[in-house]
């Protein structure tokens, strides 16, 4: 089994700048996606940013391109999700994710182990 454990969330004011990371642990994990997703209250999971493990990534729609950039470290079997320029609207639990599969997948039931979430609040 892997487990997966966030960190970096918090409350920011708008416009300021959070860094979440999730690190792997448990059974061997490589050559699969790490990515992110987000879940605000009322709302449905929605996709963030994938990177597969040779760093090739995808993002969500517009709302995060530009602002959010994912990267991942290998050796440390942990990815990032620097995120800039915050909003209000930007206001969720950030769930990392993991697939052992090598495509970047944006749908949350093609990932295979999911952290406990982080809660992220910008406030305006």
């Amino acid at each position: 089994q892997v487990q997966l454990v966030e960190s970096g969330g918090g409350l920011v004011q708008a416009g300021g700048s959070l860094r979440l990371s999730c690190a792997a642990s448990g059974r061997t994990f490589s050559g699969g996606v790490m990515g992110w997703f987000r879940q605000a209250p009322g709302k449905e999971r929605e996709f963030v940013a994938a990177m597969t493990y040779n760093y090739f990534n995808t993002y969500g729609g517009d709302s995060v391109k530009g602002r959010f950039t994912i990267s991942r470290d290998n050796a440390k079997n942990t990815v990032y999700l620097q995120m800039n320029s915050l909003k209000p609207e930007d206001t969720a639990i950030y769930y990392c994710a993991a697939s052992r599969a090598s495509k970047l997948y944006t749908e949350p039931g093609s990932y295979d182990y999911w952290g406990q979430g982080t809660q992220v609040t910008v406030s305006s």
